[in-house]
């Protein structure tokens, strides 16, 4: 049950993210078409020179025509700029896209490694792998390598098979399945005693790879800072 809650709440924050990144592209979308709208015509002072071309009849005399000329140039100049304003506006909108939806996907990527830290914590270990190797009689825990006897080995893969069948076992199930015989024929009591002997063959190791180093022809020491240690 944990674990399919863990990942439809993974799923949930994912359409969560792309909801929110979708929205943010929707209203930055919606503030370039109004931007766009808004800006002037970029043939708008041309048009206003023609116009005056058309409703100024008086306007015959060589100064009257040569600024009105110098008026539709200066009109052209003003349609370029406009024009190159647009393709920086866009540009300039669409870093602004990135950008957001960027800091977004890194504002996420925090959020989900400081609970994945905190449940570290909590846990004190998150398995993210496990690699069962009978040839070599050893089980891969994330990065850490541990031997393990036959008798933990046969019952470390008995637990991995029923869980990713997604089922539970009893002690005397777990003999049964070991041993080869009917589950009702056996003790409970010989599961569980497996079950200790793995538990205390894989806590001893980690223990030792984790918290307790073996320095060679030094001596024993504890692997972790000595600023978190607290003695009350």
């Amino acid at each position: 049950m944990t674990t399919t809650s863990a990942t439809e709440s993974r799923e949930i924050g994912n359409r969560t993210v792309v909801t929110g990144i979708a929205a943010i592209v929707a209203i930055l979308l919606v503030a370039a078409v109004l931007l766009f709208i808004n800006l002037p015509d970029a043939n708008a002072f041309d048009a206003r020179v023609e116009q005056l071309f058309v409703e100024n009849d008086t306007l015959t005399g060589n100064a009257e025509i040569k600024l009105l000329e110098i008026l539709a140039q200066s009109g052209t100049a003003f349609s370029d700029t406009l024009s190159s304003y647009r393709f920086v506006i866009f540009v300039l909108l669409v870093f602004a896209t990135a950008l957001l939806i960027a800091a977004i996907a890194f504002l996420v990527m925090l959020i989900a490694m400081n609970r994945r830290l905190s449940r570290i914590e909590r846990q004190g270990i998150e398995v993210n792998s496990l690699t069962i190797s009978r040839d070599q009689k050893a089980v891969y825990l994330n990065d850490f390598e541990f031997k393990l006897t036959d008798a933990a080995m046969e019952t470390l893969s008995v637990l991995a098979e029923a869980r990713m069948d997604d089922e539970m076992m009893t002690g005397a199930e777990i003999e049964g399945v070991i041993s080869g015989r009917n589950a009702a024929d056996c003790d409970e009591a010989a599961g569980a005693t497996r079950i200790k002997r793995l538990r205390d063959t894989l806590g001893n190791q980690m223990v030792s790879e984790l918290l307790v180093k073996n320095v060679a022809r030094k001596g024993y020491v504890l692997a972790i800072d000595k600023d978190v240690i607290k003695m009350v």
